[in-house]
């Protein structure tokens, strides 16, 4: 039998906050523009096997409605809608499960898009090829 390492096997997952990390405001409920990067180093990610969760505050109604909108609207891949995958629900506490949280809330504030995509394609790198 052979054994696999579910850790280089699986798919990276990102949850990605709307208000402020996709969007340029976090002024809720206005949306605004996108925030510089986003739709390139999302398409660029998920175009290499990373899951997207969209992963915000707005949980119903019009307000999640409209994020979803929008994200379709700019062509920003969405996998997931503040829920986990199939393959991580039997496992995860009522906190959706990632590998990468990218929020404008982070310590220090949100790190730019460029950034983002920086340091998961160098630790995909390091998990699947080093």
């Amino acid at each position: 039998m052979i054994e696999v390492d579910l850790m280089k096997t699986k798919k990276p997952i990102i949850a990605v906050d709307f208000d402020g990390t996709i969007t340029k405001t976090n002024k809720y409920p206005l949306i605004g523009d996108v925030q510089e990067d986003c739709k390139a180093v999302l398409k660029d990610l998920h175009n290499i096997g990373c899951v997207i969760i969209l992963w915000t505050c707005r949980v119903s109604g019009k307000g999640l409605e409209e994020a979803v909108a929008f994200c379709r609207e700019n062509d920003i891949p969405i996998d997931y809608v503040n829920e986990n995958v199939p393959w991580i629900k039997e496992f995860a506490a009522p906190k959706i499960y990632a590998d990468y949280y990218i929020d404008d809330r982070n310590i220090g504030g949100f790190i730019g898009w460029r950034k983002v995509r920086e340091i998961i394609y160098d630790e995909m790198y390091t998990r699947y090829y080093a």
